[in-house]
């Protein structure tokens, strides 16, 4: 019988959550395993993976959050793909009513990636000769501060030093909008969309592109923002090709989006990948590799790898196409070199 800690009085939330230590190898098994551990759930948990101590890298713990308590049977599916020791340190309790995301960001302090400076409370001044954002706390993921994060900036940043030029860019699972945003500040005419499946993060998006002044709309310059499951949306496909493609997710979803994504490429285009751990990344190049991409680029901020990669032309080589800022459309070429 699992052990839980009492209900409060009386419950703030119908949502539980379960908490266990593990390795960093089990946590990041447990994240690949989720989506065939839960695929006939009407409502999947999300599984969380994470860092409690950096003093102990090895150490990790895993929280997984559901829609509502679990039954056994539940408990036991995901206990079996653990050592024997995770039942011991196992908790389960009613998840408080409070905005947990927001809380988790509290009180960062600002970061710096590339040009590129995110602070986190208005207050703080904008740092001199650096293109500023500010990302409150908020309910959304993607404030600047986690590596997987900060490897996108810095890829970006790489792109643009080595005279890359985009004119039709999408970042799948925007979360707050920054990277889309940070797009925009080094590709000033180019048409931009920002997705994610949830539509909180739209929401949080769209506030966080009033607090920048980042406009919001379809023409060049303003990003465009719409919520949808990876690309299966028709403004997402009507727009494509994209001469470049963000998508800071997880190494799952993003093995499983291989297809589309590659396919709403244009040839030679770039994709930047992130939100995979060091050990996950030969999966995810091979992934992409089926699909006639190659890796070009590579960064590392510990153990959460930033990929750029290119799609293969398929008929011999051909010259790049430079953007212009007076085309309209789909872009017409992925760079200048």
């Amino acid at each position: 019988m699992a052990k839980r800690s009492p209900p409060p009085s009386p419950p703030a939330s119908t949502a539980w959550q379960m908490t266990l230590p593990c390795s960093r190898a089990d946590g990041a098994r447990m994240q690949d395993e989720a989506d065939r551990l839960f695929a006939d759930w009407p409502t999947p948990p999300a599984v969380i993976a994470s860092e409690p101590d950096e003093a102990r890298p090895d150490d990790w713990q895993l929280d997984i959050i559901f829609e509502a308590e679990p039954d056994t049977a539940a408990i036991e599916a995901i206990l079996t793909l653990l050592p024997d020791d995770a039942r011991a340190g196992m908790r389960l309790a009613p998840v408080p009513e409070e905005d947990w995301v927001t809380r988790s960001q509290e009180g960062m302090a600002p970061i710096s990636a590339g040009p590129f400076h995110v602070r986190h409370d208005p207050a703080e001044p904008p740092r001199d000769g650096s293109i500023n954002f500010i990302m409150p706390a908020s309910r959304a993921f993607g404030t600047g501060q986690h590596e997987t994060t900060r490897g996108c900036l810095e890829t970006l940043d790489r792109l643009h030093a080595t005279g890359h030029r985009f004119g039709n860019i999408a970042d799948i699972g925007t979360g707050t909008g920054l990277l889309a945003f940070a797009a925009r500040a080094l590709w000033p005419r180019a048409h931009i969309l920002a997705s994610d499946i949830d539509p909180v993060s739209i929401e949080v998006s769209a506030e966080n592109a009033a607090l920048n002044g980042v406009p919001l709309g379809g023409g060049a310059g303003e990003v465009q923002l719409v919520a949808a499951p990876g690309v299966a949306h028709d403004l997402i496909l009507g727009l494509a090709p994209y001469d470049l493609l963000i998508a800071n997710i997880l190494a799952g979803p993003l093995i499983e989006l291989a297809p589309g994504l590659a396919a709403q490429l244009e040839e030679g285009g770039s994709l930047i990948l992130a939100g995979l751990l060091t050990g996950q990344a030969d999966r995810v190049i091979a992934a992409f590799g089926a699909q006639g991409m190659r890796l070009a680029g590579r960064i590392d901020n510990g153990e959460w790898p930033a990929l750029h990669l290119r799609k293969r032309h398929r008929f011999g080589w051909r010259r790049p196409a430079r953007w212009k800022a007076g085309d309209v459309g789909a872009a017409p070429g992925f760079g200048s070199w």
